[in-house]
C-alpha cells in the first residue's frame, strides 16, 4: 500500500471510530457492537505502532470518547477520569504483568468485575453529598447530581463526616429493571433501549430528575479520586473503606500475587456472566498499592498499572423453525422468531424478537434458515446475521390480514411497521386495557394483567368504557377474588372517574401521545370537548408538538368509535375535570422554582404540587431564568449556583408564606 493510501486509509478509521464514539458516549444509541467497536480500535492502535508518524494528539486512541453535554452545567474534573486499556487475551495480560514488573517489585494485583454502565463521579464534603457528574471527556463533564440523588443506594450521608471524598463509580440498570422498562417501552411503541448500559446511560442524563427515579437506577462504587481526613495506600484498603463508610462497593474483589491466579479470577468472573444480576462486560486487573501506582504513571488516555480483559460476544448458530405475528397496543404487527433451543450466555434462547418487515428482508431471514444468535448486552437475544438458507426456503412475507381479527393491515408511508387499525382487534384490546389501568394513566388498582385477562375472556369488558360497568358478583366469583376483593376493585374504580383529564387522555393510548403531550394538550385546551373539535393546525401550535403528533391526535378524535368511547365514559360517571381545575389561584403564575435539598416539613413532590396549584412551574436546573430557588437542608451546587446569579432564595417558611398556607 502506498503511503498516500494509507494515510487516506488512518483518517477514515480515525473518523469512523469518532462517529461512533458520539454514538455511544454522547447519544447513548450505539449502532454497532462492543465488540466491533473494539475491534476498530485494536486495528488503529496497530497501525501507529507500526507508523507512529501517523497519530495526532486528536488520535482516538489518545482520548476518551465522550463530551459534556450543553444541556448540564459543565464540571471540571480535579482528578482525570481516564479510561482503561483493554485486552482480548491471556497473553496481553501477561504482557501488562511485564511491563509493570519492569517499574514494581513483586507486585499485587486486585481482581475485581468490569461493570457495563456509566462512568460517574460523586463528591461529598463533610460527609454530605454535594455534587455528582459523568465522565465527559475525562478532563470535563455534565452535572447530573439531582439524577444522582434518585438512587436508592447511594447515600446522601457517609457514615463518617470525612472532610472531602471523591469517589468514581459505575451507575447500571439491573437486568429485571431494564426488562420492565422494556416491556413499557413495548407497550407505549417506543423505541426500546439496546441494552442495560444505554438505558443507565439515557436515563441518568435526563433534564427531568423524575423521569430518571422511575428508571430504578444503580450503583456500584470502584475508585477513591480524591480523600482528606484518612490515609489510604492501597487499592485493596480503598475499596474496604468504601465499604466501611455504606458506600455501594464491588460484590467481590480479591487479592493474587502472580497474574496465572489473577487470569484464573478473571476466568472465573467470566463464567458467572450468565448469573449476575446486572451486566458485566469483562474485568479489570489493578495494581493494588499506591505508590506503585505512582511510579507507573498514566498515558493521555489510560493508567499504566491498570488493564480491562475484555470477554467475547457469545454466538450460536441455531435452526429458525417458525416466525409468530404478535399484535401491540396500537395495532402494530411484531414478528418474533422461533429457534430451536441453544444455551447462550447462561440461559436457553428460543425466541428473539425480528422487529419488522425491513429487518427481515434486510438479512433475507427465512424460516428453515440457520441463523447467528448472540445476546445483546447479554440481556436481549437477537440475531446477529445468516449462516446459510435452508433447502427450499422462500422469502417471508408479512400477513396482508390482521391474525387476531382478521382485519386488513396497512403499511403508512414512512413506516417500518404494519398495523390494524381495527379498534376492536382482540390482541390491541388486552394491551390497551393493560395501559388505560396503569399507574401513569387511570391508575386503577386490583386490575393487573390477570384479571383483566378473566374479564376479557368472561366477555365482560369489550372496551374501556365495560370497566365502569363491571358486575362485582360476578368478579367475586372469580379464584383469589372474593367479596372483599370486589369491593376494593369497585373503589378504585369509581375513584378514577375523578381523575385529571390529561390521565385519561394519555390512557386512550393515543399514538405518538405519551404522558408529556397529554398534559401540553389538556392545559391548552382545558376540556375534552375542546380537542375533539380541534384541527391539525391548532394542536401543532403547542409548544412541544409537532405535526406528527398533532395530525395522531385528529385522526383518532375523528374515528366515530372514539366519540361512541368518550360519550359512554361521561355517561358512566367518567368527570374528565378541565385542566384548569388543578390550579386554585394564580399567585406564582409565570414563576419558575428549582428545589434542591430536604425541606424540613414537606417532600418534594408536595413543593412541586403546590406550585403548579398556584399556577407556577418547576425546573430540574438553575439559570437566568429561574426566578426563586426553594432551598432545604444539603442544598449543594444549586444553591451555589442561585447565588452567585442573585436569585432569590426561600426557606420552607418563606415558601410556605408565599403560598398563603
Amino acid at each position: 500500500m502506498e503511503y498516500k493510501d494509507l494515510q487516506e486509509e488512518y483518517k477514515k478509521l480515525c473518523e469512523e471510530i469518532n462517529y461512533h464514539n458520539d454514538r455511544y458516549y454522547n447519544k447513548d444509541n450505539p449502532e454497532i457492537s462492543d465488540y466491533e467497536y473494539d475491534m476498530l480500535l485494536r486495528r488503529l492502535e496497530n497501525m501507529e505502532a507500526e507508523h507512529p508518524e501517523l497519530k495526532s494528539d486528536s488520535s482516538p486512541t489518545s482520548n476518551v470518547g465522550g463530551r459534556a453535554s450543553e444541556k448540564f452545567s459543565p464540571v471540571e474534573h480535579s482528578v482525570p477520569m481516564q479510561s482503561l486499556h483493554d485486552s482480548f487475551s491471556h497473553e496481553e495480560l501477561y504482557d501488562f504483568d511485564r511491563r509493570v514488573r519492569e517499574v514494581v517489585e513483586n507486585p499485587i494485583y486486585v481482581v475485581e468485575p468490569k461493570f457495563d454502565g456509566l462512568s460517574v463521579s460523586v463528591e461529598y464534603e463533610n460527609g454530605v453529598l454535594v455534587r455528582g457528574s459523568t465522565r465527559g471527556d475525562g478532563a470535563v463533564g455534565e452535572d447530573i447530581t439531582d439524577n444522582l440523588l434518585t438512587i436508592k443506594s447511594l447515600p446522601h450521608r457517609l457514615n463518617t463526616p470525612i472532610p472531602l471524598l471523591e469517589v468514581r463509580g459505575e451507575v447500571y440498570m439491573s437486568n429485571e429493571s431494564f426488562l420492565r422498562l422494556l416491556t413499557r417501552q413495548e407497550e407505549n411503541e417506543e423505541k426500546p433501549f439496546k441494552n442495560p448500559r444505554n438505558a443507565a446511560a439515557g436515563s441518568l442524563r435526563q433534564k427531568d430528575s423524575k423521569i430518571t427515579a422511575q428508571r430504578e437506577l444503580d450503583i456500584f462504587i470502584f475508585n477513591i479520586q480524591r480523600i482528606n481526613g484518612e490515609e489510604i495506600t492501597s487499592h485493596k484498603q480503598s475499596l474496604d473503606y468504601i465499604k466501611e463508610l455504606g458506600l455501594p462497593s464491588p460484590p467481590f474483589y480479591n487479592c493474587f500475587d502472580n497474574m496465572s491466579d489473577a487470569i484464573d479470577e478473571v476466568e472465573r468472573i467470566g463464567a458467572m456472566r450468565g448469573s449476575l444480576p446486572y451486566q458485566i462486560d469483562g474485568a479489570v486487573i489493578k495494581l493494588n498499592d499506591y505508590e506503585g501506582r505512582e511510579l507507573l504513571g498514566s498515558t493521555a488516555k489510560f493508567p499504566r498499572w491498570a488493564e480491562a480483559y475484555k470477554f467475547p460476544p457469545e454466538e450460536k448458530e441455531t435452526k429458525l423453525i417458525d416466525i409468530e405475528i404478535n399484535v401491540g397496543r396500537t395495532g402494530a404487527l411484531t414478528p418474533t422468531g422461533v429457534f430451536e433451543p441453544i444455551l447462550l450466555a447462561g440461559t436457553t434462547v428460543s425466541r428473539a424478537v425480528l422487529h419488522n418487515e425491513d429487518f427481515i428482508k434486510e438479512k433475507d431471514i427465512r424460516i428453515g434458515d440457520t441463523v447467528i444468535l448472540r445476546k445483546a448486552g447479554e440481556i436481549i437475544p437477537e440475531v446477529v446475521a445468516l449462516k446459510e438458507h435452508g433447502e427450499n426456503t422462500v422469502p417471508f412475507e408479512m400477513p396482508k390480514l390482521c391474525p387476531s381479527c382478521g382485519s386488513p393491515v396497512i403499511r403508512e408511508n414512512g413506516e417500518a411497521a404494519v398495523r390494524c387499525n381495527n379498534t376492536d382487534c382482540p390482541a390491541q384490546l388486552m394491551r390497551h386495557l393493560i395501559h388505560f389501568v396503569s399507574r401513569d394513566a387511570m391508575d386503577i388498582d386490583g386490575l393487573g394483567p390477570a384479571v383483566l385477562e378473566r374479564l376479557v375472556e368472561t366477555e365482560l369488558v369489550h372496551s374501556p368504557a365495560d370497566l365502569y360497568r363491571l358486575d362485582y358478583e360476578k368478579i367475586s366469583s372469580f379464584d383469589g377474588m372474593g367479596e372483599l376483593s370486589a369491593a376494593n376493585l369497585k373503589k378504585s374504580i369509581d375513584k378514577s372517574k375523578d381523575n385529571e383529564l390529561y390521565r385519561l387522555i394519555f390512557a386512550l393510548g393515543i399514538r405518538h401521545i405519551g404522558e408529556k403531550a397529554a398534559k401540553l394538550l389538556c392545559a391548552h385546551f382545558k376540556t375534552i370537548e375542546a380537542i375533539m373539535d380541534a384541527g391539525a393546525e391548532e394542536i401543532s401550535q403547542i409548544d412541544g408538538f409537532g405535526r406528527i403528533m398533532a395530525e395522531s391526535v385528529c385522526a383518532y378524535f375523528s374515528l366515530p368509535d372514539t366519540r361512541e368511547l368518550i360519550q359512554h365514559l361521561r355517561e358512566l360517571g367518567v368527570e374528565m375535570p378541565p385542566a384548569e381545575s388543578g390550579v386554585s389561584e394564580n399567585k406564582f403564575g409565570g414563576k419558575t422554582f428549582v428545589l434542591t435539598g430536604t425541606l424540613p416539613t414537606m417532600k418534594r413532590s408536595e413543593a412541586t404540587k403546590l406550585i403548579e396549584s398556584l399556577g407556577g412551574k418547576t425546573s430540574s436546573s438553575v439559570s437566568k431564568k429561574t426566578d426563586y430557588v426553594l432551598a432545604g437542608e444539603d442544598a449543594g451546587s444549586k444553591l451555589t449556583k442561585a447565588q452567585s446569579l442573585g436569585i432569590t432564595i426561600l426557606s420552607e417558611g418563606e415558601f410556605l408564606s408565599m403560598a398563603g398556607k
